[in-house]
């Protein structure tokens, strides 16, 4: 069930009770006046609750809001049943018994819990457990009174009579005096909290203070002033929701504020989105925002958004900072990026401070910022390999072919001027020849003939087969016949290409295996030697790493094995179908 679903059943159902009991005890409409100012102020606070509930449901302070508006509706349903009579005596009192329950988490957990539903520090747990052990004694007590009362042939000295009016009496009294110290600690909170919490907590001192005094008023004039003890009933029930609706519209509680906007009467409920609202966002920015750079500031932009600061910022490990806003002052809130990628940095807010669910937000960032810092990366490094790659090949074109060619030409005149001998012409087809295995080797090196032909395999075969140590190549059964992606056999072969090259100049290797394989959805290739080995930890890899960020870039990954003396293992792998 979702969290709205939820907060409106509970909403739903503690304003059908607070009804039904209204309309029980009148025995059906109309209502008197009086009566109908105590439902709009009882059902303050299911829609109060709703509102926390449904705006930010990761918070628990709305559902302890609506939870205890259920307990008031059945509770005031248990005395309507109650005065009218005729229900039986299992349904009537354990229901009226309920309001117990209402009132000890009205005057107790909802001033405790508030603002965000968790306790002020750890040493308010076993505050709490005593709390909740006179709430659950006041209301077994009044139930099982009632059920004595039901049965006139228990007497006062019964057990079970004593064991009620025992219970009903220590977890009214201890209630009493939990209340009591939940409100001093409140005004403690309050004369400790920051200027903007303050005010907020000034509106719960005062929500608190009129409603255990409404309290006391419905318990002392219940008998002989009624019109005092239902304004006592009405302050009681609706000071904490009438208190808690001020500090949201007038001090944006848990970041939610209400105003009237347009030429009509209507409200406008201004609200910081929740978790899921600015990641969904996010996402869409980040979708359409081809260039990394601007990725990085989108989330930039979303932190600095979400959390209303000043400003945010993107900072990756190589440096490179992204700031939205204007950056002054220190940063408030720090969250490492997955990875050791990088990190976010937010300034402080422009109103208020920033809290513990700012931090859970901030966190929930850095999950989609660390794929988008990763995404910079890896592009900003697959660029590099393409230019460094192109500036290879412009090379090799200038010193080798290009020279052959120069001088080639230059002979082909000499021989023209002069008259070809029959050496001469045999030195220039020589020299064409070579010019030509040149250029092919340069376009093998770019996608070899072998690989766009007869596939992997053939490709990784050829290649090895020029090699001037013993080299074997082994494939899987049928893997020679399978083709796959270009990309995907490109990746795998230059892979292969740079791991053999590297074996030869760095490793100074006798012997080469070269292993392919397609199993378990991967493509894989292995390449081992038996060269002096190197420390990976300790050296570049050379050519690997931007191999490793084509395989990377392919949902694949590479891995090296090797240490001093004892040869190199290099495993490389693509996820294919089929």
């Amino acid at each position: 069930m979702s969290s709205r679903l939820l907060a409106g059943v509970l909403a739903t159902g503690a304003a059908a009770g607070i009804a039904a009991g209204v309309v029980i005890s009148n025995r059906g409409f109309p209502w008197p006046v009086t009566e109908w100012i105590f439902v709009v102020v009882a059902l303050l606070l299911p829609a109060l609750g709703w509102l926390l509930a449904t705006r930010r449901p990761e918070l628990r302070y709305g559902w302890l809001l609506l939870t205890c508006a259920l307990f008031l509706g059945l509770g005031l349903t248990g005395a309507g049943l109650k005065v009218v009579g005729g229900a039986p005596v299992w349904l009537v009192f354990p229901l009226a018994s309920i309001s117990a329950v209402f009132y000890g988490l009205n005057w107790i957990f909802v001033p405790l819990l508030f603002p965000e539903g968790r306790l002020p520090s750890p040493r308010w747990r076993v505050f709490a457990w005593i709390s909740g052990i006179a709430i659950a004694l006041h209301t077994a007590g009044v139930a099982l009174s009632g059920d004595v009362a039901s049965r006139p042939q228990l007497v006062l000295e019964s057990p079970l009579a004593l064991f009620a009016a025992l219970s009903a009496a220590v977890g009214q009294f201890t209630t009493w005096i939990m209340a009591a110290i939940g409100f001093c600690g409140l005004v403690l909170r309050w004369r400790r909290s920051a200027r903007v919490e303050r005010r907020q907590y000034a509106w719960m001192v005062g929500g608190v203070a009129v409603s255990l005094s409404g309290g006391i008023a419905q318990l002392a004039f219940y008998a002989g002033l009624p019109t005092l003890a239902l304004l006592g009933t009405v302050a009681m029930t609706g000071a904490l929701p009438a208190a808690i609706g001020v500090t949201v519209a007038r001090h944006r509680l848990l970041d939610i504020g209400i105003g009237i906007r347009g030429s009509r009467l209507h409200l406008i409920f201004d609200l910081r989105p929740t978790v899921d609202e600015v990641l969904s966002d996010l996402g869409t920015a980040l979708r359409d925002a081809p260039e990394p750079a601007e990725q990085l500031d989108r989330v930039a932009a979303a932190v600095r958004t979400a959390l209303e600061a000043r400003w945010a910022a993107v900072t990756l490990a190589d440096g490179t900072r992204v700031v939205a806003g204007r950056e002054e002052g220190q940063a408030t809130l720090t969250v490492p990026v997955h990875g050791g990628l990088g990190r976010i940095e937010c300034g402080p807010r422009g109103v208020g401070t920033l809290t513990r669910v700012d931090q859970r937000l901030l966190e929930a960032l850095a999950v989609p910022a660390g794929l988008a810092i990763q995404n910079a990366g890896l592009v900003t490094r697959l660029v590099n390999a393409q230019e460094a790659e192109r500036r290879r090949i412009e090379r090799n074109i200038h010193d080798g072919v290009q020279q052959q060619l120069v001088a080639l030409i230059a002979g082909l005149e000499l021989a023209r001027s002069t008259g070809a001998s029959p050496d001469l012409l045999a030195h220039l087809r020589e020299q064409a020849r070579q010019t030509l295995n040149d250029l092919r080797e340069l376009a093998a090196g770019i996608h070899p003939s072998a690989l766009s032909q007869g596939g992997l395999v053939e490709a990784v075969e050829e290649r090895c087969s020029r090699l001037p140590v013993r080299t074997t190549v082994a494939s899987d059964p049928g893997l020679r016949a399978k083709r796959f992606a270009d990309e995907v056999e490109g990746a795998m072969y230059f892979t292969v290409n740079e791991a053999v090259a590297n074996a030869l100049k760095h490793a100074s290797a006798a012997t080469i295996e070269v292993h392919l394989s397609h199993t378990g959805g991967r493509l894989r290739a292995t390449v081992a030697d038996d060269g002096k080995g190197f420390d990976p930890g300790a050296i570049d890899r050379r050519g690997l790493a931007t191999l490793s960020d084509r395989l990377d870039a392919l949902g694949g990954g590479l891995d090296l094995d090797s240490s001093p003396g004892k040869g190199t293992r290099m495993n490389a792998w693509v996820p294919v179908d089929g």
